[in-house]
């Protein structure tokens, strides 16, 4: 079906991209918060890309590397934890022309860095209406464990729905055939 547009927390909530009502409550959190992107950075959002699923141990050489094939890159980074350093999994990747990211952009989602296939997306805090990060109950991804998955992005895209027609459903008081079989009857008790 396709990719959101604009960032709505409810709709990217739902696997179809219908729903009209929060179904956690990371998805009211979204709802009520603010986001404003940071104003300090100075690249441009359209020749950034988004890098996730990172090995842990991936290191901003080795992302250069790697992208480099694809075009001059102007800037390469990991996120890290403030408070222990270590990498978050994910980091950007900016190009000095918009047909290098492009060309990255296509051709570098899901190949395998460092024993990892990794994820290849834009980046949307600086380019997507609505915007909200994971942190604030936003963003895309999530576990289904966690039941908190975000559809509408490259990775998860909106779907048909998967709800059938009335006709197909079965009624409350159906019950399953059983048959019988003569492996499991009982032999005739000898008296």
């Amino acid at each position: 079906m396709g990719y959101s547009k604009a960032y709505d927390p409810i709709q990217v909530g739902s696997m179809d991209g219908n729903d009209t009502k929060p179904h956690d409550k990371a998805i009211k959190r979204a709802m009520t918060c603010c986001y404003r992107p940071p104003r300090c950075l100075k690249t441009d959002p359209h020749r950034t890309l988004f890098v996730g699923r990172l090995n842990y141990a991936t290191t901003e050489a080795r992302l250069r590397e790697y992208f480099d094939r694809f075009g001059e890159l102007t800037q390469v980074s990991i996120t890290r934890n403030n408070v222990t350093g270590l990498s978050e999994g994910y980091g950007f990747i900016t190009f000095r022309s918009e047909s290098s990211a492009r060309d990255a952009y296509h051709e570098a989602h899901r190949m395998t860095i460092d024993d990892h296939k990794i994820l290849v997306d834009y980046e949307r805090g600086r380019t997507m209406k609505g915007w909200r990060p994971r942190r604030l109950g936003g963003g895309y991804g999530g576990q289904k464990e966690s039941g908190q998955l975000r559809f509408g992005a490259r990775d998860r895209p909106f779907r048909q729905s998967a709800h059938r027609p009335s006709d197909d459903k079965r009624s409350d008081h159906w019950k399953p055939i059983l048959k019988k079989s003569s492996h499991r009857s009982l032999p005739p008790v000898n008296k």
